[in-house]
């Protein structure tokens, strides 16, 4: 399976899409803690998916898009494709505690572990790992930056009242 990727503008950066036939495989920032890895299948170059996955995220940053319907390929564990799950289902404008999320996925003990799992989160923005603070509202940890995370928190209109 070839996995295509390009480069696009974005008013966080230079975000990096990556698709197949399967679906959007990753989403990367400029600057990431855990950045993408590509395969040997990778080629540079478009895909329709990526030109969809571009306009969707175009409308999304414009205000003008609250939610994806793109199909996703993002390649995890388990207990990793559960988490990403859940992320999909805070909805836009919703912040969600890591606490919270580990109780979604029914692993109420397990924060930390969704923590890292939501760090590892391949498709960013689409799984919006972004709606996840801290317990007491902090802006705790994000693999494409915290000024980044901020961002996308006042765009939807659900950055904590403390940060304003």
């Amino acid at each position: 399976m070839n996995v295509h990727y390009t480069h696009v503008d974005s008013p966080v950066g230079l975000l990096l899409l990556a698709a197949s036939d399967a679906g959007l495989h990753a989403i990367g920032f400029p600057e990431n803690r855990h950045p993408v890895r590509m395969g040997a299948d990778w080629r540079e170059g478009t895909h329709p998916l990526i030109e969809e996955a571009r306009r969707q995220l175009a409308a999304y940053f414009a205000g003008e898009r609250r939610h994806f319907d793109l199909p996703l390929a993002p390649h995890g564990t388990p207990f990793q494709r559960s988490v990403w799950q859940a992320l999909a289902d805070i909805p836009y404008g919703v912040t969600a505690s890591y606490a919270e999320l580990a109780t979604r996925v029914g692993r109420p003990g397990a924060a930390r572990a969704v923590g890292a799992a939501n760090g590892r989160n391949p498709l960013p923005i689409v799984l919006p790992c972004h709606r996840v603070i801290g317990a007491g509202g902090d802006l705790t940890g994000f693999g494409g930056g915290l000024p980044t995370k901020r961002y996308l928190l006042a765009l939807e209109g659900a950055l904590p009242r403390a940060l304003l």
